[in-house]
């Protein structure tokens, strides 16, 4: 089964139902076993990962981000929606306006940072110029326009250690 577009669900958003003709999928990757909804929206097939798992109890610091990923990379996925509820430092991007992230600074220290750690696999060294889609990001950004929500076409995602 092949499954092209995938939403990861964050804090606040947990619920599938837009999806029609719901079932539960486990995917086994290397770094672990990841459940999920797969369901159909206008034709196409999508994946629904709820990050913080059933009934929000994986805090942040244990998402097991490695294999959510390789999850839907398993399924097929290219192109993933992925929301995050954080805060802002800049002034102009208040709460309840949306960001359409194109660069970000990861400053956790506890997780693994990569899939590549070198052994059979050698060493990797992965372009990061554009970490995210820009023609999803140009996607978004339309549908924005169409119901006319607050946004900015770009943005610098920034993560720490949590919780705090």
């Amino acid at each position: 089964m092949t499954v092209r577009i995938a939403i990861i669900g964050g804090t606040g958003v947990y619920d599938p139902n837009i999806l029609d003709n719901i079932r539960d999928e486990k995917v086994d990757t290397p770094y672990g076993v990841v459940g999920l909804k797969i369901g159909d929206y206008l034709g196409k097939s999508v994946a629904f990962l709820n990050r913080h798992g059933a009934g929000h109890s994986v805090p942040p610091h244990l998402v097991n981000y490695r294999a959510n990923i390789a999850a839907l990379k398993e399924l097929g996925v290219k192109s993933i929606f992925a929301t995050a509820a954080v805060g802002s430092l800049n002034e102009n991007m208040a709460p309840g306006n949306f960001v359409f992230a194109d660069q970000f600074l990861d400053f956790t220290k506890v997780r693994k940072h990569t899939f590549f750690e070198g052994g059979e696999q050698g060493v990797v060294h992965i372009d990061m110029t554009d970490p995210y889609c820009p023609e999803l990001r140009e996607v978004l950004a339309r549908a924005a326009d169409e119901f006319q929500l607050t946004y900015h076409k770009a943005g610098t995602y920034i993560t720490t250690e949590a919780p705090f």
